[in-house]
């Protein structure tokens, strides 16, 4: 569409607010910090005339488009996370603009052994004649997600600048600490008001993804037996020790993360603490059969137990915790959603991949709240890393698919 897109300046100016969550925090949001870039969102939506623009105390922030057409039209929301990832820095993030890529390897200055190769990322090689988006090489870019922000932001302004384009009712959602898995613990689905959702955190121009992991957390913890080491023999088990050995049992070439692809599942060890009487392990299980998860836990516990099992006087406990569930569930009930944003992406001249994702969205925990909510591509690559890119053409054509996806369904939408 023949438009002068805001989405690059608005992109440049909300990576550069530091909004890293934090694993270790038990305040909601995990980081003050994440309220600065809500807030600022909260300013530019009243001021482009979005109305019922709320900021609230968990650093979510909400913001009402109201319909321009007669017809009775399904209420859509748009989500994207304004967190960054703690797994790089995200403070001082010096975005660097690159034009017109030509194909060569893009080295960081601000540390030259950072390089963004075509060899690496076979994507980027596609992106020649287009403008790339890096950050410096000493933090990570935080195009996830706040390119997916600053999409709905242009949308946003597209929509209210162009009144002639029809739509429903649109609702707008900023969710904080999705990064950290917590991004819909707080949100107000009846404020919300929404029937239908996409969240905006996707990769390749032309990705739509409807399914992801379902998952659940395990904690294995092993009590030992103490004692006091000069006196230990024939009676100390270090519960340390039968840590290790669980972990050393795990498999080496397959069900890790490591060595799986696809549609395979997984267990991954994520964290473990203690001391000689009691030690703990944490995982993380993954599948996209939602049953097989219990079958995973069953094939760990027993690992466990086995080593456990050789030594008198030592024990396990097992605790399972439900994390979040394969979003596809839902949307197989409601195919409509992800028709019209395939159709949106095919008008738009754009080869649609439905893949499934190996990991979690805050659509997967909507979905299961009342908000289908499949994924929609934003060209964010190398995710959690230095070597993070985008480019501003893919984050250009985002903006396009939303706005055909709320014509579409004022046209179409049941």
């Amino acid at each position: 569409m023949s438009y002068a897109y805001t989405v690059l300046e608005r992109f440049l100016r909300y990576v550069q607010i530091d909004t890293q969550s934090n694993p270790d925090s038990r305040s909601f949001p995990s980081t003050d910090k994440q309220h600065q870039l809500s807030a600022l969102l909260a300013t530019e939506l009243k001021a482009m005339g979005v109305s019922e623009v709320e900021h609230d105390a968990y650093g979510y922030v909400y913001g009402t488009i109201p319909a321009n057409t007669a017809r009775t039209v399904p209420v859509i929301c748009f989500c994207s996370h304004v967190d960054t990832a703690p797994d790089v820095s995200g403070t001082g993030v010096k975005p660097i603009v690159h034009r017109q890529y030509q194909g060569h390897d893009i080295v960081l200055p601000d540390d030259p052994a950072q390089i963004i190769s075509p060899k690496d990322y076979p994507y980027l090689a596609k992106k020649v004649g287009d403008d790339i988006v890096t950050a410096s090489g000493e933090t990570l870019l935080g195009a996830d997600d706040k390119s997916g922000v600053a999409v709905i932001m242009d949308m946003a302004h597209y929509l209210l600048t162009h009144p002639e384009v029809k739509h429903g009712t649109i609702k707008l959602l900023f969710t904080p600490d999705e990064e950290v898995g917590r991004g819909t613990a707080h949100v107000n689905l009846q404020q919300l008001g929404a029937d239908y959702g996409y969240t905006l955190d996707g990769g390749e121009a032309g990705d739509l993804e409807d399914e992801t992991f379902s998952a659940d957390g395990l904690e294995l913890t092993i009590h030992g037996v103490s004692a006091h080491p000069g006196a230990a023999k024939g009676k100390m088990v270090n519960a340390l020790k039968l840590a290790g050995e669980i972990l050393a049992a795990l498999p080496k070439t397959e069900w890790s993360p490591e060595s799986t692809e696809g549609r395979e599942g997984f267990v991954h060890p994520v964290q473990m603490s203690g001391i000689a009487e009691k030690a703990t392990i944490h995982f993380i299980i993954r599948d996209f059969v939602t049953s097989h998860l219990a079958l995973h836990a069953a094939r760990l516990q027993q690992l466990a137990a086995d080593v456990v099992g050789k030594y008198a006087g030592a024990s396990l406990q097992v605790q399972v915790q439900e994390q979040y569930r394969n979003m596809k569930e839902v949307l197989e009930l409601h195919p409509q959603v992800v028709a019209l944003a395939r159709k949106a992406m095919e008008l738009n001249g754009l080869q649609v991949r439905q893949t499934p994702i190996r990991g979690g969205t805050d659509g997967s925990r909507l979905s299961f709240m009342g908000l289908p909510c499949p994924n929609i591509f934003t060209g964010m690559q190398a995710l959690h890393s230095k070597h993070e890119w985008i480019s501003v053409q893919d984050m250009q054509r985002s903006v396009d698919v939303l706005v055909t996806l709320v014509q579409l369904w004022e046209q179409e939408g049941t």
